[in-house]
């Protein structure tokens, strides 16, 4: 995995909890159920490129 894609995953989790967490000051669910969809799609994408590193490693 790139450090690009490393630094955009990541960033997009800390959007997502950030949202998540100013849904639940403000009791808004929208906006926290946005947070937590957006904080699972980065974690997905983690794990892609993840597997798709170790494939890489375990072919060379």
């Amino acid at each position: 995995m790139g450090i690009g894609d490393k630094m955009s995953n990541k960033a997009d989790e800390m959007k997502g909890k950030g949202k998540q967490s100013a849904g639940e000051a403000s009791g808004n669910e929208q906006m926290q159920a946005e947070g937590k969809s957006e904080e699972t799609g980065a974690n997905v994408k983690q794990v892609g490129e993840k597997a798709k590193d170790t494939w890489n490693d375990a072919t060379r």
